[in-house]
């Protein structure tokens, strides 16, 4: 058993007559990168608020190791207002107490480094006037200079575009940093966790892999489940049976009978089928060959070029996704083809046959004093399903994970996830045929997000998203709009991945030929203009210094797993941990250098 960071013991939770969580018990050891999965409304965020101490639990208790030095990233960050990124940062990196000793210079390069990676370029611009995805990227470079040994995120890979997202990826999966964080992002989890942590019916369920591995377990306890409730629904069948024909039978030893039957209708009442959200069954508008043409538009915001002469014309059933590093204009562009956002020149011939469904990064706009049921009512009374059977309002959005009860909270009390929900139930109730998606994973669950994808595999219709989530944009989009800035558009005809691969090999093939054209001489000038010969010179003596230490940790490993006894056991220890520390800071900085090669 590894050293133990944290551990949660008989943790309980909720909100008036909703439970979240009872009696929850799990621990954090050393290593451990931990995900958390669950629907949304079932504790995720919860859970990370009490970890943090910002939320107090109904009863049980957090215990975290003595000394531990402990990260939290919040879903919404908030700052001291008028102080620029780096020193938001900067304060961050100084008073870590493995720092001490370094010069300002060198701290601060640790701050610069640590933002250009997370793509701020400017680090003198005040907290004040950053948008929400810069605020999130500045609380993440602050946490992570700040080498906690256990590092706690919540929704890390919100607002982020999908180069930055990768370079947490991996950066976290080379890190020693443990880890515990909720995230929807699957290939996320997939690529760096090596224990899921599943939230479920007011339980825990942990799982020693990956998500993939989580994925395949999930699906046999459920089917053990499904199995045992089959088992117990026909027990219950034969005691209703008992029960209509023993009306009179209500003392003595029927007494017990008739007390189990009424708990195992209780039993029998649980559900595991997942399959509440099918909307594949509402009915999309036909649409015409006609869909749209883009024909030379040109948009610009002062000096900044979003479109420059761009032409395209959309064919019937296509889905395309649009990717693209934050301000690039992803979002400006398909509000200029709703008419949202006039252009500057060109014109957008659009079919008659479209009905645009627009699922926006800013969300509905809903009045917060209006009941769930009553806002979906005020957008149509009537559903119209593939077969022809018509739904209400109230059976639709049972399908999106609303119950009765859910229907009438006020919008106003709803959570994020909660919101994203209604949102996309608002859209599809109205039967576009064309779906304008503006990052609709952000806040969904994990569950809804695959429905969604069986939903849009499905679409009889077509679909442009705009995305940071790979797996999703791998489950669903024909080809993709790769905004490269400055009203550059390249269509690369596949999906994700397979554009990764592509540029991937474009980037081995450049640097193959660059190696052959250039004297090695060159080469190592260029190096040398990356990293100051200060840095080199660090470099070298990190990897010498690290190599040494493991080696010295490793000894130790030894001789603890021999079970002789051993000389100044305090002693040893101490180093042990003295070790374990100095390897951490080492191995933070190596790696920053090496990013810089």
């Amino acid at each position: 058993m590894g050293v133990s960071y944290l551990q949660v013991e008989n943790l309980t939770k909720s909100y008036g007559d909703r439970m979240l969580f009872d009696s929850i018990t799990f621990g954090v050891e050393e290593g451990d990168k931990i995900g958390i999965v669950a629907k949304n409304g079932t504790g995720k965020s919860t859970l990370l608020r009490i970890l943090s101490g910002t939320e107090a639990p109904d009863s049980g208790n957090v215990v975290f190791r003595n000394d531990l030095r402990v990260g939290f990233l919040e879903q919404l960050p908030n700052f001291e207002p008028g102080l620029t990124v780096s020193e938001v940062c900067f304060n961050a990196v100084k008073d870590n107490p493995a720092h001490q000793t370094e010069d300002r210079w060198t701290l601060s390069d640790r701050v610069t480094t640590m933002l250009s990676s997370l793509g701020l370029h400017n680090p003198d611009e005040k907290v004040d006037h950053l948008s929400g995805g810069q605020l999130k990227r500045v609380a993440l470079a602050r946490v992570l200079l700040s080498e906690p040994q256990l590092l706690i995120l919540d929704e890390p890979t919100n607002h982020l575009d999908i180069s930055t997202v990768e370079w947490l990826e991996n950066f976290l999966s080379r890190s020693r940093v443990t880890l515990l964080m909720v995230t929807h992002d699957r290939y996320f989890l997939d690529r760096v966790c090596n224990k899921i942590i599943e939230i479920d019916m007011q339980s825990i369920f942990a799982y020693s892999g990956n998500y993939d591995y989580y994925l395949r377990k999930r699906q046999e306890r459920i089917e053990a489940l499904q199995g045992e409730l089959a088992k117990v629904k026909n027990t219950l069948r034969r005691e209703q049976e008992w029960m209509s024909r023993q009306p009179q039978a209500r003392a003595g030893k029927a007494r017990f009978r008739i007390n189990a039957y009424y708990d195992l209708k209780q039993r029998a009442s649980v559900r595991y089928d997942e399959k509440t959200i099918d909307p594949n069954e509402v009915k999309s508008s036909y649409i015409g060959s006609k869909i749209f043409e883009a024909r030379n538009i040109c948009k610009r915001f002062g000096e900044k070029i979003i479109l420059d002469d761009f032409n395209y014309t959309f064919a019937r059933y296509e889905k395309v996704g649009i990717i693209g590093e934050n301000g690039v204009g992803k979002s400006t562009f398909i509000k200029m083809l709703q008419g949202l956002v006039q252009q500057d020149a060109g014109e957008w011939n659009i079919g008659e046959t479209v009905r645009f469904g627009y699922y926006s990064q800013e969300g509905l706009n809903l009045p917060a004093g209006k009941k769930v049921i009553d806002a979906i009512t005020d957008i149509t009374e009537d559903v119209v399903l593939e077969d022809g059977v018509r739904f209400t309002p109230m059976q639709f959005l049972s399908r999106f994970l609303f119950s009765p009860a859910d229907q009438q909270k006020y919008i106003s009390t709803l959570s994020g996830g909660e919101m994203r929900r209604l949102h996309l139930a608002a859209t599809l109730i109205t039967r576009p045929n064309f779906l304008i998606l503006d990052e609709p994973t952000n806040d969904l669950d994990i569950v809804t997000l695959a429905i969604l994808e069986d939903y849009l595999n499905n679409f009889k219709g077509c679909a442009i998203v705009i995305s940071h989530d790979r797996f999703f944009l791998d489950s669903i989009v024909d080809h993709l709009f790769v905004m490269e800035g400055n009203g550059v558009i390249k269509d690369f005809p596949g999906n994700y991945t397979e554009y990764r691969e592509y540029i991937k090999e474009l980037r081995k093939a450049e640097t193959q030929q660059t190696k052959s054209e250039k004297p090695v001489a060159t080469q190592q000038k260029q190096r040398k203009e990356k990293l100051s010969f200060k840095e080199i010179k660090e470099l070298e003596r990190l990897t010498a210094e690290i190599d040494e230490l493991t080696a010295e940790k490793k000894n130790l490993d030894e001789i603890f797993a021999s079970g002789e006894t051993i000389d100044n056991v305090t002693e040893v220890a101490r180093r042990y941990e003295e070790i374990k520390e100095i390897l951490d800071e080492k191995e933070m900085r190596w790696l920053e250098l090496s990013e810089k090669q």
